[in-house]
C-alpha cells in the first residue's frame, strides 16, 4: 500500500540507527538495557564482511568510530592500527530482522511505518502528535524508549520525508516547522539529498557543495549533466514534489487500543481487555453499518517485542462477547508461543477487513430465526482453536469415479449455514459407503459364484469374511477424457458378511481382457 502526503497536512518522522549492527550484538551480549545501566567496559566492536576477496569493515560501534576506523577500511589495516578490537562477522539478514522488529515496535506511534534500509525508518505521524502531548514530547518519548532498549537513535520530524531524513542524520534530533524545509536543506551538504556518491562527487568537483548552492543554480544545465533524479531528490526534500512512502503493513480501517499504567501478563486479563476494546470497536462499526470479517490483536511487550494475533470470521461480526470467545480460543491455542515476559503495556484491537452488516430477523423470543449464526460461530471457534485446516466440508464433484466424486474444501461457516456450495450438486442415485478409504486396499478372494459374480468369501487385513449377501455389480469405467488415464474398468459389489458388516468391494479388470486375472479391492465400509 502506497500513501501520498500533502505538504500542508503531512508530518513525517525519520528514525536513524547509526550503530544498528553493533547495537544488535551488544544487546545479545549485555542485555537490552545495556546503554542505560552500568556495564563492563567492552573492547571496540567491528563487524567485517568479505568484498572482492578482502575482509573489510562493514559496521562498527561508537568506540571503534572514535579510533578513526571507517566502514570500507580493510581489516588488516584496522588490526594493525588497533590490535585489541573485537571483530565479528557481519550478518545483514539479522540486521534486517532487527529493523523489522523495531518497525513493529514503532507501530505504537502510528500504523504507517515504512522501512528505510539498512538502518532507518519512516513514520507518518500526521494527526498523531497530540496523543503524546505534541511533537517534541513524542520525539523525546521515542528516543528515550529506544535508548532503554539498547539502541542509539537519532530522529528528525518535518513535512517531507527528505527533510526529516536530513534532519535525523545532520541535525541529531530536530523538529522542522512546516514550511521551513527549504531553509533547512539550504545549509546542509549534498549528502543530505540521498543522491548517488558519483553524482555528489561530480557536483563537488564543479564547486557545488551544499543543497543551497543547487537551489540557486539554473536547473537545465544540472539536468543535462547530472540527470533528472538529482532535481527530483531536491524537490522532494523542500516540498516542491510529493514523495511516496510505502508502509510495510496495511492500515486497518478501524483500530482501538488501551495504554496500560501497569503491564498485564495473565491470559485472563488479556481476554478481559479484548472484551472492553471490542465494545468500543462495536460502536464504530455500528456507526458505519459494518461488521468485522478479520480481526487482529496486537500485544506490545514492555521490552519492545510485539505479538500479532489475527483471525477471520465467517460472517461480519461486532458482538463483543463473540469477539472475546474467538480470541479466547486463539489465545488458548497460542499459549505456548506467546511469552508475556515482564508484561504487555499496550493492547490494540483492529478490524483488518470489514463488510456490510445485515441485521438478522429474530423470533418473538429474541432468538435468531435460524441456526446459521450459531453454526458459523462454531466453525470460527474451532478454526481459531485448531487452525484453518481443522474443518473441511465435502463438496460433490461432477465425476463418477468414487475417489474423485467428492472434494474437501476448507469449512466456511457462512456457506455451511446457508447450505451453499460453489460446485453444482450431482445426483447419483447410488448408495455409497459412509467411510470411503483414501486408497482402495487389496483383498484376497477365495471363490466366486460366477466369473462375473460377487465373491463367496474374502480375506482382508488377515481376517476371513464369509459373504452372506451381495448386490451388484455396478460398473464404473475410467474417464477416457483424462490424459494418462489407464485404470481398468471396475465392477463394484455391496456385500454383507455373516456378522452383518457391510463392505464395498470392486473387481478391477475384466476376465479375458488381459493375460493377468482381475484383482479385488475394498474401497469403503457401510454404516
Amino acid at each position: 500500500m502506497t500513501t501520498l502526503f500533502k505538504k500542508e497536512s503531512r508530518r513525517v518522522l525519520a528514525v536513524w540507527l547509526p550503530y544498528l549492527p553493533a547495537d544488535r550484538i551488544l544487546r545479545q551480549r549485555l542485555g537490552r538495557s545495556w546503554r542505560s545501566v552500568q556495564t563492563p567496559l567492552q573492547p571496540p566492536l567491528v563487524l567485517s564482511q568479505r568484498e572482492n576477496n578482502t575482509q573489510r569493515i562493514a559496521a562498527l560501534d561508537e568506540r571503534a568510530e572514535g579510533l578513526k576506523l571507517k566502514p570500507g577500511m580493510g581489516m588488516a589495516d584496522a588490526r594493525a592500527m588497533h590490535p585489541d578490537i573485537d571483530v565479528v562477522e557481519a550478518d545483514p539478514e539479522a540486521d534486517r530482522r532487527m529493523l523489522e522488529a523495531l518497525a513493529d515496535w514503532c507501530d505504537r506511534f502510528t500504523p504507517l511505518v515504512a522501512l528505510d534500509p539498512p538502518d532507518g525508518l519512516f513514520l507518518d505521524v500526521t494527526g498523531c502528535a497530540h496523543l503524546f502531548g505534541g511533537e517534541a514530547p513524542m520525539l523525546d518519548d521515542l528516543l528515550t524508549r529506544l535508548l532503554g532498549q539498547g539502541f542509539h537513535a537519532r530522529a528528525g520530524l518535518a513535512s517531507t520525508p527528505g527533510a526529516a531524513w536530513a534532519a535525523a542524520r545532520f541535525m541529531g534530533a530536530d523538529i522542522v516547522p512546516p514550511g521551513e524545509e527549504e531553509a533547512l536543506m539550504a545549509r546542509l551538504p549534498l549528502s543530505a539529498l540521498r543522491i548517488d556518491p558519483e553524482v555528489r562527487d561530480g557536483l563537488e568537483s564543479v564547486g557545488l557543495r551544499t543543497a543551497g548552492a543547487l537551489l540557486s543554480t539554473p536547473r537545465a544545465p544540472l539536468v543535462r549533466r547530472f540527470g533528472k533524479s538529482l532535481l527530483t531528490r531536491l524537490d522532494q526534500a523542500v516540498g516542491r514534489m510529493e514523495e511516496a512512502i510505502s508502509p510495510r503493513l496495511p492500515v486497518p480501517p478501524l483500530s482501538v487500543e488501551r495504554l496500560l499504567a501497569e503491564p498485564i501478563q495473565q491470559r485472563e486479563d488479556i481476554e478481559g481487555l479484548v472484551g472492553l476494546l471490542a465494545g468500543t470497536l462495536k460502536s464504530d462499526l455500528e456507526r458505519r453499518g459494518e461488521g468485522a470479517r478479520a480481526l487482529q490483536l496486537t500485544l506490545f511487550r514492555v521490552d519492545a517485542a510485539v505479538y500479532r494475533i489475527a483471525l477471520g470470521t465467517s460472517r461480519p461480526l461486532r458482538d463483543p462477547v463473540l469477539v472475546r470467545r474467538l480470541f479466547h480460543e486463539k489465545l488458548a491455542r497460542l499459549a505456548e508461543d506467546i511469552d508475556a515476559g515482564f508484561g504487555f503495556e499496550l493492547v490494540r484491537l483492529s478490524a483488518l477487513a470489514v463488510a456490510r452488516f445485515d441485521m438478522e430477523q429474530t423470533a418473538l423470543t429474541g432468538e435468531a430465526a435460524s441456526g446459521g449464526e450459531a453454526l458459523a460461530l462454531f466453525v470460527d471457534r474451532v478454526k481459531a482453536r485448531l487452525g484453518d485446516g481443522a474443518l473441511f466440508r465435502p463438496v460433490p464433484v461432477a465425476s463418477h469415479v468414487p475417489e474423485r466424486a467428492v472434494r474437501l474444501d476448507p469449512a466456511v461457516g457462512r456457506s455451511i449455514a446457508a447450505g451453499k456450495s460453489s460446485t453444482p450438486r450431482v445426483d447419483r442415485g447410488r448408495e455409497r459407503p459412509v467411510r470411503l478409504f483414501r486408497h482402495p486396499e487389496p483383498v484376497d478372494v477365495a471363490a466366486t459364484e460366477l466369473p462375473e459374480g460377487p465373491p463367496l468369501n474374502f480375506r482382508w487385513r488377515r481376517a476371513m469374511h464369509r459373504v452372506s449377501r451381495a448386490e451388484g455389480p455396478e460398473r464404473i469405467a475410467p474417464e477416457w477424457w483424462r490424459e494418462g488415464e489407464d485404470a481398468a474398468t471396475r465392477d463394484y459389489f455391496r456385500v454383507e458378511d455373516a456378522e452383518g458388516r457391510r463392505y464395498w468391494l470392486f473387481r478391477q479388470g475384466l476376465y479375458g481382457a488381459s493375460a493377468e486375472p482381475p484383482r479385488w479391492f475394498i474401497h469403503g465400509i457401510f454404516a
